[in-house]
């Protein structure tokens, strides 16, 4: 890729979309550009290269304000990988309550489709669970869950 690309072809080598790389812009994760004489930016091989980092990481689910840091630390190549490894581990903890929230929630629904006898509505209890919220056991595990959070520090 040569030096200085627009904006779009930018965008569309790191599989950015054209707004979202302005965004990216206006909240700090980019660099303000080079810009032309006619006030159009310029992207060079870097910058392509920052936009698909930040993709990935987004694609990862990582947050906006862990990307930033990961891409501090990525600017300074030199330092300990110590804080990236702790945001990565940060990010696998928080899919892993969520991988067990949607397992309990899978369980749960398995439940209630299991004891419905397929008879009426007035014995159905797939209605039965979903209009008495005691009768759910996935929010009970979802109390538990949170609790577990705040505990585990991360």
């Amino acid at each position: 890729m040569s030096v200085g690309v627009s904006i779009g072809v930018a965008a569309k080598a790191s599989g950015v979309k054209v707004p979202t790389v302005r965004f990216y812009e206006q909240i700090g994760l980019m660099p303000p550009m080079v810009r032309t004489d006619g006030n159009r930016r310029l992207y060079g091989p870097a910058d392509v290269k920052r936009l698909t980092f930040i993709r990935h990481a987004r694609e990862l689910g990582f947050e906006i304000d862990a990307i930033r840091e990961l891409l501090q630390l990525q600017d300074q190549p030199n330092q300990s990988c110590a804080v990236a490894d702790d945001i990565a581990r940060g990010r696998l903890g928080e899919v892993r309550r969520r991988i067990a929230s949607l397992r309990a929630l899978e369980a749960e629904l398995e439940r209630m489709v299991g004891e419905c006898s397929h008879g009426r509505v007035a014995e159905c209890r797939v209605i039965e669970v979903l209009a008495d919220h005691c009768e759910c056991r996935f929010h009970a595990h979802e109390a538990d869950g949170a609790e577990a959070d705040g505990a585990e520090g991360g």
